[in-house]
């Protein structure tokens, strides 16, 4: 019987270990691309790789801009 329980602990802990550990608490019910701080400097034409508009429910609305060196947020189109 004393084995069958420390069975039941490992598996138990694993189990738990599995769940605190998933990616699935990366999606907090906002569709990606969304903005939660924009940037305030001009991005110079020549870099902007891609402007896409956040999804409409998202909490705040703008436009993510792809460059060469990341993606930025803005709250109005250039």
């Amino acid at each position: 019987m004393e084995m069958k329980m420390s069975c039941v602990c490992l598996v138990l802990g694993l189990v738990l270990l599995m769940t605190v550990s998933s990616d699935g608490s990366a999606a907090v019910g906002h569709p990606d691309p969304c903005c939660f701080c924009f940037i305030t400097f001009k991005i110079p034409d020549t870099e902007i790789l891609e402007a896409v508009k956040t999804h409409s429910n998202c909490p705040k609305p703008g436009f993510v801009y792809t460059t060469k060196r990341g993606r930025f947020c803005k709250k109005d189109l250039q």
